[in-house]
């Protein structure tokens, strides 16, 4: 029989940031994931590490534990964090008294706003409007919720902290008023089978409150999608902001490569609604580019929704709903030994998780202090190993590939090119994801299908969409146990072709409409794949 000491239910953000601190107090901490790590909320929005300044006028709190936790995250995951900076910027038809309140909230919880001219404003970023009124720098910064995952998690494996993926947790099992473990089922095998555990947390996002019902509770999550638009190309270095009160369509976030526009807000029933419309795509472009006035220039490479845990006592919706984050004890509700944790943003997850195991440890008896605050997620790569690596990457593909992967993880791929240096061959061009690397995530025991190899290392998530890449990535992972060469193959490239085309669809007109048909007819007509165009 399993057990675990204290069992965290969702591999999001705020589940990853749990399980960490835990283990590096000592506890005995299983993670349980329905599907992938880091498949939900944590990967799909803008990838914003706020300044605060977002919420300085109506929510000062949430506004300097953002500043606070951007300052930790910048010291302690150096290699998620792009330190972009970031502009708000007030156009004609926003608010002039707003700006003023704005400022002053800036002021009063600790955020930096510089003042900078609308010239100055064009020098930073030549492609904004020339319609600006005002303009102020913040220490806004762009962050990668994949990698910021995956690096939490390898450092609580370092204190013995333990995850399984594809493991739905379907009761919470309990005697006399004491959680005792929990029923689970494989994603894959349909086994069902029981996890002992003295604690159970739940960080399942949007989905806390079907966790809380399979233990007879009723915690009130409503999911708030949020659509978004990504274009192939960098627009601006720094992330922009509207200067007006948080709506719609007001935020862009260059990441790498591409820039991300978001968000809208939209309540939904069903956590699992990640579709996106024409109407949505066509809304945010008309807002865009008030900010961008030339934006329908730019290539539009793919659309992606997620749900946002809004959680309210009272019932509130959407950008009426509070951005903070609640933490139930519900032995109140006469059920000992089980917690929820919801709401929240990403920048403020190691906090929410600090304050969520603080209460868990005091329930355990467990008094050393935390140190995810103090301690790095992963060690940095020394400039040995990257001398190393220069011999088989590309020109700079060296650096991508440790920032994303991380020192051990690093190591060990180029370790395997030493041995193999045939495994240097691209099998992603447009991010560089070389043979060696996908092979070594394979061997993990996470790694499953085309997708969750994605989310590690980013193959597929380029200009051509897994064109290319996705064929060759099937050949790679068939050739392992985790499928079944015969059975499967066909269907995981089916799948993975059919998610890239999910985002695709609502943008399909220009160079998008015609990378569809080449797609249609690489696999849809020369392969003859259900993947290249819509079933």
């Amino acid at each position: 029989m399993e057990k675990a000491t204290v069992v965290v239910i969702g591999g999001g953000a705020t589940g990853v940031g749990i399980l960490r601190d835990l283990a590096m107090r000592g506890v005995d901490v299983l993670l349980l994931e329905k599907l992938d790590m880091v498949n939900g909320t944590s990967s799909r929005y803008h990838g914003l590490l706020h300044s605060g300044a977002r919420y300085a006028v109506k929510d000062q709190e949430a506004a300097r534990e953002c500043i606070e936790e951007n300052s930790i995250l910048r010291k302690i995951g150096k290699s998620c964090v792009e330190a972009t900076e970031g502009l708000f910027i007030r156009l004609p038809e926003d608010d002039v008294d707003f700006e003023g309140k704005w400022v002053d909230g800036c002021k009063k919880s600790g955020i930096t706003a510089i003042p900078i001219t609308p010239q100055e404003a064009w020098q930073l970023e030549p492609n904004l409007s020339h319609q600006i009124i005002a303009a102020y720098r913040v220490p806004d910064a762009a962050i990668d919720g994949f990698r910021m995952a995956w690096q939490n998690i390898d450092s609580a494996a370092r204190y013995g902290g333990r995850v399984k993926t594809y493991t739905e947790v379907i009761r919470i099992v309990s005697e006399n008023g004491k959680v005792i473990g929990l029923d689970v089922r494989n994603y894959f095998t349909k086994q069902t089978y029981f996890i002992a555990c003295d604690f159970v947390v739940n960080a399942a996002g949007p989905w806390s409150g079907q966790i809380a019902a399979l233990a007879g509770l009723d915690v009130n999550v409503q999911p708030d999608k949020g659509t978004l638009i990504a274009f192939n190309q960098r627009i601006s270095s720094r992330i922009v902001n509207r200067l007006h009160v948080p709506s719609d369509g007001d935020i862009f976030v260059p990441h790498g490569s591409i820039t991300i526009l978001g968000t809208t807000s939209m309540s939904v029933k069903d956590p699992e609604d990640t579709s996106s419309s024409f109407h949505e795509i066509e809304s945010l472009l008309q807002i865009g580019e008030k900010t961008f006035e030339n934006l329908r220039k730019y290539r539009v490479l793919r659309a992606f929704a997620g749900s946002r845990p809004l959680y309210s006592a009272s019932g509130g919706k959407g950008r009426g709903a509070s951005r903070g984050f609640v933490i139930l004890d519900h032995s109140e509700d006469g059920l000992d030994g089980f917690m929820t944790i919801t709401g929240g943003k990403f920048t403020t997850y190691r906090l929410m998780a600090e304050k969520m195991t603080d209460i868990v440890c005091q329930k355990l008896q467990v008094t050393t202090p935390c140190r995810t605050a103090e301690e790095a997620l992963v060690p940095e790569v020394t400039e040995a190993v990257k001398t190393k690596a220069r011999k088989y990457f590309p020109a700079y593909g060296t650096e991508l590939a440790a920032d994303r992967l991380g020192a051990d993880r690093f190591k060990r791929v180029v370790e395997r090119l030493e041995k193999n240096p045939e495994e240097r061959q691209l099998i992603c061009e447009c991010e560089n994801v070389t043979l060696a690397e996908i092979e070594e995530v394979i061997t993990e025991g996470t790694s499953f299908t085309l997708s969750d190899i994605r989310r590690k290392t980013r193959m597929g998530m380029g200009t051509c969409q897994g064109n290319f890449c996705s064929l060759r990535s099937v050949g790679i992972l068939s050739r392992t146990e985790n499928i079944d060469q015969k059975q499967q193959s066909l269907q995981q490239l089916q799948e993975f072709l059919q998610a890239r085309w999910k985002g695709i669809r609502p943008v399909l007109w220009g160079n998008a409409l015609r990378e569809t048909e080449m797609a249609r007819g690489i696999y849809g007509v020369g392969l003859n794949v259900n993947g290249g165009s819509p079933k």
